[in-house]
């Protein structure tokens, strides 16, 4: 079977968020899939296989770190869509069926896709006690982001504070049930984005993630309600990064970004 790998929230080759995809006819046993994405060994693994015409989604899908299945994940979903455009295995909008629901990926003209992705809700918290130690920095507030994304949303003082961490991972996985985003608005707007964050997930195996979109259904709310607009583009600034545009449209959120498909080879396992 045919495997790929493919850098999402990207326009260009070794940036942004590199995922596994792989196009099955069913799913296999669960343990096969979770050894696939330890030997891929990227932040996610994604598979997928069509489902009978007729219902209310087109393909399965699934999403798969070196240690764990996740509930929902954004820049496989995309890398996943790239790929069934990409091949012609799958023509205009695709409805994935996902333990989150059912997922729509759209192509657009410009060569983008656009996920629509249920909002993540987010309930104010007590900034839990140690967290600053842990991540080497003070937060000014702390949210949970609801069972699907399973993070603690961490505002800090300013984008500085956010590029310059270099947090204490073992220590951090004490604070939610995937790990920390932590955010903070953009120090100058024009450079093309309105906040940055960063996303460290040690209870999944991912030190820090590159370009995480189930974040950005959390980011979206967030920094809808404080800038006053509902359409805004987030950087990730990791090593890699990469950046995801956003639209809050209530309860759904749409993460739109590029792909770019970068190795494709054999699965012979």
């Amino acid at each position: 079977m045919r495997i790929r790998i493919v850098d999402a929230f990207s326009d260009r080759p070794f940036a942004g968020n590199p995922a596994g995809v792989l196009l099955l006819d069913a799913f296999p046993e669960d343990d096969w899939l979770q050894n696939v994405a330890m030997e891929v060994n990227h932040a996610e693994t994604a598979f997928a296989h069509p489902l009978p015409e007729g219902g209310e989604a087109d393909w399965a899908l699934r999403w798969f770190t070196p240690v764990a299945e996740v509930a929902m994940c954004g820049h496989a979903t995309l890398a996943t869509a790239h790929v069934l455009h990409g091949t012609g295995a799958h023509e205009g909008p695709v409805r994935f069926a996902t333990r989150s629901g059912v997922l729509v990926a759209t192509p657009g003209d410009d060569g983008s896709i656009t996920l629509d992705f249920p909002t993540a809700p987010l309930t104010s918290v007590e900034v839990p006690q140690g967290v600053t130690g842990a991540l080497g920095a003070r937060p000014l507030a702390a949210f949970d982001t609801g069972p699907n994304v399973g993070d603690l949303l961490l505002e800090l003082a300013d984008e500085k504070t956010v590029l310059a961490l270099a947090p204490d991972l073992r220590a951090l996985g004490a604070y939610s049930s995937r790990g920390i985003i932590a955010t903070a608005r953009a120090e100058d707007p024009a450079r093309g984005y309105d906040f940055v964050s960063r996303c460290f997930f040690p209870n999944v195996g991912i030190d820090e993630d590159p370009v995480t979109g189930s974040a950005h259904t959390a980011l979206a709310p967030y920094w809808s309600e404080r800038l006053g607009r509902t359409g805004l583009t987030g950087l990730q600034a990791s090593r890699r990064s990469g950046r995801v545009r956003t639209e809050l449209r209530g309860d759904r959120t749409l993460l739109s970004g590029r792909a770019v498909t970068v190795i494709e080879g054999e699965l012979i396992a």
